[in-house]
């Protein structure tokens, strides 16, 4: 990727740049779980209707996920650092909205707010990341570490939200993203580089209207909330983006930005990976809650330790090797892992315990899963210029999004479709294993040999 150098205020401390960027994301993707633990709290305290609870979490993903490539290319307009200045202050802000909520208008509202405010923090953080750091070794080590913080949100998400419920009060599954906001709004100025936004770059505006329209429908169809008629109409409105951005002057996503072949394959691996995963996170939600009877707290903890194993294989083991090995060797034996892991947890029986079925698939998928992400997430943002880098990080964001909502929804529909609830749980992840396995052929065949 190509960036700026840090500057002279920055270059003596990059790392403490890269914790306030890791809070930034880590905040946001904790949000994708966290308030799922608040939701039947929140529906007793303030009178919600079923439909009522599913827009609470339809809404965040919609806007955010609808909105990423634009706020990508706001990015790139107005500056990375003021970029995430402004969404960090935007989803501290909403965040206080829906703690102190009222009723369904106000919390629905609140969360696509955050949202919004999210499309415009995420593509930001990675720009920053890689301005930070520009040499090859140290720059890998920074995705690795930046990868464990992606792969480990979700479950870090069900956990605090447990903590926060159990002790306190579902309200602070909201509330506990203010005092973050002001903390990253404040140090922002002090440790990350000021990098310029590109004049030239307007957003074309008819792009954004179907490029929303399509990313809206595919999120929602994908959520469970629509129908068959609805990912048709998401995909004649992406395909008519797509045509948009071959021939506008000014495009929201650039095709020299997609057409990359080793682009690409890491995108799909990034999407398909996090499908296998949050997947499978359901999967074992469902299994440890509703056969096994666990709390939600206890369910949580649970989970860690693959959560646990993909931060440390991402940071220690990923991160180390790119620089020497380049992507493909890493994805390949990463994708595979995973799909083992999954076929392990597919052998589960009404007297399966935790430490013969699950704790053994969390090992192998975890450590499969740290593979993927590091050289994925370094290959998407690779090679990139300058004015398209904040667009590329929103390709990614999207991508990552995409296939957890995808994953999620895959296997939910298998295993709802199953004769018994645990045949359910085997049968799904036995399609995430699919998911896994696909994954490491695209790898194969569009990751290059080389490191980058």
């Amino acid at each position: 990727m190509t960036t700026t150098a840090p500057t002279a205020g920055t270059a003596h401390r990059p790392w403490w740049g890269f914790t306030l960027i890791s809070a930034a994301q880590l905040m946001v993707l904790l949000d994708t779980t966290i308030v799922n633990i608040a939701l039947p709290w929140a529906q007793r305290d303030l009178g919600l209707t079923d439909g009522d609870r599913q827009w609470v979490v339809t809404a965040y993903m919609l806007a955010f996920g609808s909105l990423l490539l634009l706020g990508g290319r706001i990015a790139d307009a107005l500056g990375r650092r003021r970029s995430l200045l402004i969404g960090v202050i935007g989803f501290g802000l909403a965040s206080a909205a829906g703690g102190a909520a009222n009723g369904a208008v106000m919390l629905i509202a609140a969360r696509a707010a955050q949202g919004a405010f999210a499309a415009l923090l995420a593509p930001s953080t990675m720009a920053l990341l890689a301005a930070l750091f520009t040499g090859q070794r140290e720059r890998a080590r920074a995705l690795g570490r930046f990868s464990a913080v992606a792969g480990a949100g979700g479950a870090l998400g069900l956990v605090l939200g447990g903590v926060l419920v159990g002790y306190l009060d579902w309200r602070w599954c909201l509330y506990v993203n203010v005092p973050i906001a002001a903390l990253v709004a404040v140090l922002t100025p002090v440790l990350l580089p000021d990098l310029p936004g590109h004049r030239g770059v307007r957003p074309d505006l008819i792009g954004a209207v179907l490029g929303i329209a399509g990313m809206a429908a595919l999120i929602y169809g994908l959520d469970g909330g629509g129908s068959a008629g609805l990912l048709v109409a998401a995909v004649v409105l992406l395909a008519a983006f797509g045509v948009r951005q071959a021939r506008a002057q000014q495009p929201l996503l650039p095709p020299r930005v997609v057409a990359d072949r080793r682009r690409a394959g890491a995108l799909s691996a990034v999407a398909l990976v996090m499908a296998a995963m949050f997947g499978t996170m359901l999967v074992m939600t469902y299994q440890l809650q509703g056969v096994m009877g666990f709390s939600p707290l206890a369910t949580g903890i649970a989970i860690l330790p693959g959560s646990a194993l993909t931060m440390l294989t991402a940071s220690q083991v990923s991160g180390r090797l790119l620089p020497r090995t380049g992507a493909r060797p890493l994805v390949v034996p990463g994708m595979l892992l995973t799909a083992c892991g999954l076929v392990w947890l597919a052998q589960l029986t009404p007297d399966s315990t935790y430490l013969s079925a699950i704790l053994p698939a969390q090992v192998l998928f975890g450590i499969g899963a740290g593979l993927v992400m590091t050289p994925s997430i370094g290959t998407a943002l690779t090679g990139v210029a300058p004015e398209d880098s904040g667009v590329a990080s929103a390709l990614l964001s999207t991508a990552q999004q995409i296939g957890g909502s995808a994953g999620i929804t895959l296997m939910n529909a298998v295993a709802a479709a199953a004769a018994t609830q645990v045949h359910g749980h085997s049968m799904a992840a036995y399609w995430g294993a699919g998911l896994a396995l696909a994954g490491a052929v695209l790898a194969a065949l569009l990751l290059g040999r080389r490191a980058d």
